[in-house]
């Protein structure tokens, strides 16, 4: 099993577990809120919704990792495309961190 493979099999484990939330709205109002520990952005999310995350990342001190496509993201989850996540527990950020694609710049603002 790829890198790849392993932490995109993490993100269906964490899905399942109930604590990965999706959609653009649900996800700002977790990082407002400090509930998100990660925030997973696909590589091919658009230039307003990447400044968007990521601004809101960096001004909320949540780590932000970008990778893979909105088509492997949401079949990873069992959904249609998905472009952006949110992980709300610490455990699951921190297995999910590991072998990522492609790191931000705002990875690990703490």
């Amino acid at each position: 099993m790829t890198k790849g493979n392993k932490v995109l099999s993490r993100l269906g484990l964490a899905t399942r577990a109930g604590k990965l939330i999706s959609g653009e709205e649900v996800v700002l109002k977790a990082i407002r809120s400090g509930e998100a520990k990660l925030v997973l952005l696909a590589g091919d999310a658009s230039d307003n919704t990447t400044k968007k995350i990521t601004d809101k990342c960096k001004s909320y001190g949540v780590p932000l990792l970008v990778g893979f496509t909105r088509f492997e993201l949401g079949s990873a989850v069992g959904k249609p495309e998905r472009v952006l996540f949110a992980v709300t527990d610490r455990g699951f950020a921190d297995m999910l961190s590991v072998g990522w694609g492609h790191h931000s710049e705002v990875e690990n603002i703490e």
